[in-house]
């Protein structure tokens, strides 16, 4: 899967900059990012591929989940029944239920239908 990374918008920023003011640990309004003691590095980040600090990466992305969704996109999967991509999550290999369902009863249909063959021809 190739990974396609844009510019981030006006209010992902303002959104990134609320959220490292108000929640960071290691974010002083007075003196910056304590740690590196400069002027906190994500506000100037641009790009979802940007490096970000390990301490916004692990604490505040998950609090903010329409943030974490833009640097952490979830991978595509394709659909065994109808072949339309969706966010793969755990072991799904359907879409949907309805796909799911009439996978099901496809593989039952021929599950029964072996099974008949192999009976009549004994």
């Amino acid at each position: 899967m190739t990974k396609t990374y844009r510019e981030l918008t006006g209010k992902e920023k303002r959104h990134i900059k609320k959220l490292v003011v108000s929640k960071c640990a290691n974010y002083d309004k007075e003196y910056g990012c304590l740690p590196l003691d400069c002027e906190c590095p994500v506000f100037g980040i641009c790009f979802t591929n940007s490096a970000l600090c390990k301490w916004f990466r692990k604490a505040l992305l998950p609090t903010a989940p329409e943030l974490q969704a833009i640097f952490e996109p979830m991978p595509l999967a394709v659909c065994k029944e109808c072949g339309k991509h969706f966010q793969k999550n755990g072991k799904r290999v359907y879409c949907s239920d309805k796909c799911a369902a009439e996978a099901r009863r496809k593989q039952t249909a021929a599950r029964v239908r072996k099974h008949r063959e192999k009976k009549y021809h004994e």
